[in-house]
């Protein structure tokens, strides 16, 4: 490092947040709540104000209890209005056929839900509201970083505004094609599933359901997310040129191209609000830490969204990193050693890798030869009798 550069630098902070999404604003309220000085470093402006009337945004993610729980604890979930959420308390997957299926009932483990539906706007929007009343948490938007310059008790972000920050820890939360990650020289690994996933908002004609199911076809799953009122967030998988022409349709064809695909439990549909694709890509770095800098959330992975779990496992990052973190920080120690990065790296790197695993597994089970769809179906009605274990994997999902 230069000694001149790193002299000239007035203050150092606790920590340097890059990346303003989800991930990366639950980590700079945790631990600015916690008492430490943080900047957070955002390429793009501040979330805007979301009318109570506003239509719902194509971004959905599926909230489980311990994502929940870390948005309470971070000052974050009373600023997310009852009317942009949606409880679900049933999880359900079939074969084409849906003769043959797997229930999961939030009942069975004692509790009102599993989690909830809601927009990724409104949870990045709650997280900036809480931000706004921590005076340790200072934000500099529409910049990035240029050079990361790490040094023994301290490292140093340039930005591309000419600003110079220090900081005793840096966390990479700025997505899949993280700058952060790219200028400390951390590879990936990637896989291209050769899908689309066609995003649709549709109205439907069945009141509010508590229930998300999912259909496993040849061609990829079909899943119903449950908005509120009657409104649903539908995802249809398929080979890129069938979803560019499903994508193509006008809204009131592509209404009824679903009800002839979908399963009729789906019920009719109203009209089709709304539309976007894109591509199924996983990604995963090869380690998770470098000296002073830790990659959470999709700067660290990016899983085959399946089952959802790509925002929750990128909330456990943040949940098991700022709790020790804090805890360091609290005890006088270094918040950006080498023995706490490690044991971040250490607890949250397997957790990743066996839900990559399984949804790769998912995957090439349902969408490869047709014994193998008929294994994935039995396996399906198998898991269904096997309560013990069902408990066990909705335990695990919901990161209790």
């Amino acid at each position: 490092m230069d000694d001149a550069m790193d002299d000239a630098m007035d203050d150092t902070l606790d920590a340097i947040i890059v990346g303003g999404g989800m991930v990366g604003a639950a980590v700079a309220a945790a631990l600015g709540q916690a008492g430490m000085a943080v900047a957070l470093v955002e390429g793009d402006g501040p979330p805007e104000a979301i009318a109570d009337d506003a239509p719902f945004d194509l971004r959905i993610s599926s909230l489980n209890l311990a994502s929940q729980q870390l948005l309470e604890e971070v000052g974050a979930w009373p600023f997310i209005p009852e009317a942009r959420r949606c409880p679900f308390r049933h999880i359900e997957a079939s074969d084409e056929t849906e003769r043959r299926h797997v229930h999961f009932g939030a009942a069975d483990l004692e509790l009102p839900d599993f989690g909830h539906f809601v927009e990724n706007r409104v949870i990045r929007r709650a997280l900036w509201q809480r931000l706004a009343e921590l005076p340790n948490v200072t934000t500099h938007c529409h910049t990035g970083p240029v050079a990361w310059l790490p040094g023994s008790h301290r490292t140093l972000l340039e930005l591309d505004n000419g600003r110079l920050l220090a900081a005793r820890l840096v966390v990479g939360a700025d997505g899949a094609g993280s700058r952060i990650r790219e200028l400390a020289g951390i590879a990936t690994r990637d896989e291209d599933y050769g899908l689309r996933a066609l995003i649709i908002n549709v109205r439907t004609c069945l009141p509010q359901q508590d229930v998300s199911w999912q259909r496993f076809t040849p061609d990829g799953p079909q899943a119903m997310l449950p908005l509120p009122g009657q409104h649903a967030s539908l995802v249809w998988y398929g080979s890129p040129e069938d979803t560019a022409e499903r994508e193509a349709l006008d809204h009131e064809a592509l209404r009824q191209a679903i009800e002839q695909a979908f399963p009729q439990r789906l019920g009719g549909l109203e009209a089709v609000l709304g539309r976007a694709s894109f591509a199924i890509r996983g990604r995963h770095a090869e380690r998770y830490v470098r000296p002073r800098l830790a990659l959470v959330g999709d700067a660290a992975h990016v899983i085959n969204p399946l089952a959802g779990q790509g925002l929750n496992l990128g909330l456990q990052d943040a949940a098991d990193l700022t709790e020790r973190v804090t805890a360091a920080f609290w005890e006088s120690q270094d918040i950006g050693g080498q023995s706490l990065l490690a044991g971040y790296a250490r607890a949250r790197r397997p957790q990743t890798l066996a839900m990559i695993a399984a949804m790769s597994t998912l995957h090439h089970v349902f969408t490869g030869a047709a014994p193998l769809r008929q294994a994935g179906a039995a396996g399906l009605a198998v898991a269904d009798r096997l309560d013990a274990a069902k408990r066990q994997v909705m335990r695990r999902a919901l990161g209790l």
